[in-house]
């Protein structure tokens, strides 16, 4: 690169639910970081669309260290940087109306606490006193895990920028990459529309847009997007603390999980089955009927109260519904931070503080332990026992 060109120690394609983590932690260790966006604002495709539910009941040991490291994160981050990110410590509770759920919840929960995940089972009584407005009909108990929770994704995302601006990370938003500049097999730097830019790392936290991204480099990354709708309502009276999850599958779904909010509102998703692969972003007729319908009939008490607004965002998935997350092969010194299927959110402070020491050639061997199950170029066989 040409000395006139400007130069980053990293360069990091998207500003979402991973990418902004990761420029925070990338400059407060003292990186000259860029951060480059196609849209006109920090956010502003998944993380805006993210319900904000925050979960280390997971079933691999990868997401379970990422998550527990991001709940430390997001309990902490008013007490030490100040910000307001509507952090709730609710907890999770996966319930089960049938022995099939029943079974599978119990059959993870061996494993979930195996890799010390505070979880349990609650039985049909205990679980109506943690959650009195389940219908009590049918209900056989489900798994509870306290130290889970959500937070505003907007007001997350916004609390890391604005420190990642203080740290001195700087971002051009509106300016889209058009190239990732190769030399000699070595990811050099990227253009765009506007200008090249010069680095020594390049990543991709491109999210539903991260094939298209890598094609750039000649990749071929498998990251699809998946649309999936979500809702919320008129705020009301606290009633309920953790976020409920159904597994049960159901004609156009394969589960559904809701939770009130610490501003009162109901936010609810559903995930659709089959899948539904492509960009469109607009709002269905079947969903909030849908949804609704599954909703009332385990918490009839949220019957009367009205759906302010919906709308429709994307999962980068991948084949086997985990992260990608490692160096690319093909292009030395480009970093790829991508395919979290919908858990960007809760992954991505865990993941921004990942992403800062592997750049840094400072991982540790938790870290190379943990990139072993997100490797770009694993088989891809089979999929997480994931249950949203």
């Amino acid at each position: 690169m040409t000395q006139n060109i400007p130069h980053y120690d990293v360069i990091i394609i998207g500003s979402g639910s991973v990418g902004t983590p990761a420029a925070f932690y990338c400059a407060k260790a003292g990186l000259k970081v860029l951060v480059l966006d196609k849209d006109a604002s920090v956010g502003q495709e998944s993380n805006k669309k993210a319900i904000g539910g925050i979960r280390a009941t997971h079933s691999d040991p990868a997401k379970i260290r990422l998550s527990l490291r991001s709940i430390e994160i997001f309990s902490t981050w008013k007490e030490q940087y100040g910000d307001d990110i509507e952090w709730d410590q609710g907890g999770y509770c996966f319930v089960a109306y049938r022995p099939e759920e029943e079974n599978s919840l119990k059959s993870l929960l061996q494993k979930q606490k195996g890799f010390g995940l505070n979880i349990d089972w609650l039985e049909h009584k205990e679980l109506l006193e943690r959650v009195p407005d389940l219908k009590a009909d049918g209900l056989i108990g489900g798994t509870f895990s306290p130290e889970d929770g959500s937070a505003s994704p907007l007001l997350s995302a916004h609390a890391f920028y604005d420190h990642a601006l203080q740290e001195g990370v700087v971002y051009r938003f509106n300016e889209p990459v058009t190239e990732i500049i190769l030399k000699s097999g070595k990811a050099v730097g990227v253009k765009t529309p506007q200008a090249v830019y010069g680095a020594d790392v390049v990543i991709n936290a491109a999210g539903a847009w991260a094939n298209q991204v890598g094609k750039l480099a000649g990749l071929d990354i498998p990251v699809k997007p998946d649309a999936h709708e979500a809702a919320i309502t008129e705020p009301v009276a606290r009633f309920l603390g953790p976020m409920i999850v159904d597994i049960r599958p159901a004609e156009g779904s394969s589960n559904y999980y809701f939770y009130q909010h610490i501003t009162g509102q109901i936010i609810f998703c559903i995930t659709p089955s089959p899948n539904i692969w492509g960009y469109d972003t607009n709002e269905t007729s079947q969903f909030l009927p849908m949804v609704a319908r599954r909703m009332v009939e385990i918490m009839p008490r949220l019957k009367n109260i009205r759906v302010r607004r919906t709308w429709r965002g994307l999962y980068p998935m991948t084949p086997d519904a985990m992260p990608i997350v490692g160096w690319a092969r093909e292009a030395e010194g480009l970093f790829l931070l991508t395919g979290m299927c919908g858990q960007g959110f809760m992954l991505g402070p865990g993941l921004g503080e990942l992403t800062q020491r592997v750049v840094s050639r400072q991982d540790t061997l938790e870290d190379r332990e943990i990139l072993t199950y997100l490797d770009p170029y694993r088989s891809f066989k089979g999929k997480e026992e994931t249950l949203q």
